[in-house]
């Protein structure tokens, strides 16, 4: 029997073991290698991995020279039509449409999408992400096109797609309670509501309550701050405090950028992690991207509080930006989660920068490929407070990712896990199942047309870039702000 046979979208009867080459296995705390080895899972479980399986099963499948890995667990996943690829090669911010003018707030800022489009953004991503093996994510999306922050309706759309594709999350709308406008160029200024900001807060709590559990257990929720300078502290405590109430996890960005440190800075007079430890806000709920402008003093709280870090290093190192340093942080005791934070959202491709850019800054002290696979792996599950995800054994959700190692391009390999991050591609990704479900093979995702998808997601990026002139300062043209790689061609 091969994968083909299994039905997309459903969850096989009765047992079934998957023999490959390789399988990444859990025993006593960490992954160990098994080679020739078999997984064997019944409903939402794994009920055995390690040699061939003595009992019986309903079906046998071969996977051949596959590497059988634990799904990732993606922190910091993106939930929209990605925008921040119009960051890399165009700037500054406040001049294509990153940061609102003036002159658009005092016309009344607008959603730039309709409900369906921002629903189907959200189906879309999330396809995406079991594409190239994830199977556990937090969304995130930007809040610079949208009216001011995210909405419930569409994260109530976000959970049925998840139920219909098949991915495990954990959702809960943006919130915040300001947003930096541009005054003149180069001038930004941040500008508060604070009632909004706790009108939204108190309507993700309320959320995060109605949404978990959903869809078998699939849907979870979570407390989704936007950004650290567009939070006052009367949203960040209220926020802890639902979140203690409530054991959710809360991911807010902070340490991140420039922008972040100025403006934090001159409203709090320190950094956002002191700001934060100040006034006892973090804790081992926290799950914080991205740390790369965390100071040593930001860094040992982190450590001290529990605070996860969520590393995202392919976005910033397009930009020629790293974490500095990955093995100092797990040195001080800092767990490290990943997160994708752009499209395509390949996890591989995140290690693979990871290990990189922590071999540079770190220098002689190095990083392993195990480090950024346990960090891709345990360690966000870890940060959630699930010891059943991001690991394969007995006992564990059945959230399996299959990677086709004999692929040409992965010739010859040495160590499969090596192979994997450094070949720099998740699309040798196989299959996906999550939950005992098989939510993608071959490049199919269940309840989903993907093909048709992509023509729809471009149409829709499209639309919106053309509308980035109204929000940006002295409304430039498109083409002013995002020039081509070179000119285009013009026939005689």
């Amino acid at each position: 029997m091969t994968l083909s046979d299994l039905v997309l979208g459903r969850r096989p009867e009765g047992r079934t073991a998957l023999s490959a080459r390789w399988i990444v296995a859990h025993e006593n705390g960490r992954h160990r290698l098994l080679t020739d080895g078999e997984i064997v899972i019944e409903g939402q479980e794994v009920v055995y991995v390690g040699p061939r399986f003595p009992g019986e099963v309903a079906r046998r499948i071969e996977l051949g020279d596959a590497l059988v890995s634990p799904g990732f667990v993606d922190l910091d996943a993106l939930s929209d039509i990605d925008t921040t690829v119009l960051t890399i090669d165009y700037g500054p911010g406040w001049a294509t449409g990153r940061v609102w003018p003036r002159s658009y707030v005092e016309r009344g800022p607008y959603e730039m999408y309709t409900p369906e489009q921002l629903v189907f953004q959200k189906r879309f991503a999330f396809a995406q992400l079991l594409l190239s093996g994830v199977t556990s994510a937090l969304p995130i999306a930007s809040l610079f096109y949208r009216e001011w922050a995210e909405t419930v309706a569409e994260f109530e759309g976000a959970a049925d797609a998840a139920g219909d594709l098949g991915l495990r999350v954990w959702l809960g709308p943006a919130y915040r309670s300001g947003g930096m406008v541009c005054e003149a160029p180069g001038q930004l200024e941040p500008v508060f509501d604070e009632a909004r900001g706790l009108k939204g807060l108190e309507d993700a709590i309320a959320f995060a309550g109605r949404i978990a559990g959903r869809h078998e257990g699939l849907v979870q929720g979570m407390l989704a701050p936007d950004r650290v300078e567009t939070s006052t502290l009367a949203l960040l405590q209220r926020t802890m405090a639902a979140s203690a109430e409530m054991n959710l996890p809360v991911r807010l960005h902070m340490a991140q950028g420039k922008m972040e440190r100025q403006t934090v800075a001159r409203l709090h007079g320190t950094t956002a992690p002191q700001w934060m430890a100040r006034h006892g806000l973090l804790n081992e709920r926290l799950i914080a991207p991205h740390a790369v402008q965390a100071e040593p003093e930001d860094l040992d709280l982190y450590a001290k509080h529990g605070v996860t870090i969520a590393h995202c290093p392919l976005v910033y190192a397009r930009g020629g930006e790293y974490l500095n340093s990955f093995r100092r942080c797990r040195d001080l005791g800092i767990r490290i989660g990943m997160g994708t934070d752009t499209t395509p959202p390949d996890m591989v491709l995140n290690m693979a920068v990871a290990l990189m850019t922590g071999r540079i800054a770190a220098g002689e002290a190095g990083l392993s490929t195990a480090e950024v696979f346990d960090a891709a792996t345990l360690g966000g599950a870890d940060a959630l407070g699930r010891s059943d995800i991001g690991r394969l054994q007995p006992g564990s959700k059945a959230d399996i990712a299959i990677f086709d190692l004999s692929d040409p391009r992965f010739a010859p390999t040495v160590d499969p896990v090596q192979s994997l991050i450094f070949g720099a591609t998740g699309r040798v990704t196989r299959a996906v199942f999550v939950d005992g479900r098989l939510s993608m093979r071959d490049g199919e995702v269940a309840g989903i047309d993907i093909k048709a998808a992509r023509r729809q997601a471009q149409a829709q990026f499209d639309g919106l870039v053309a509308k980035y002139p109204e929000r940006s300062w002295g409304h430039p043209s498109v083409e002013t702000m995002f020039p081509p790689t070179y000119p285009h061609w013009k026939a005689d």
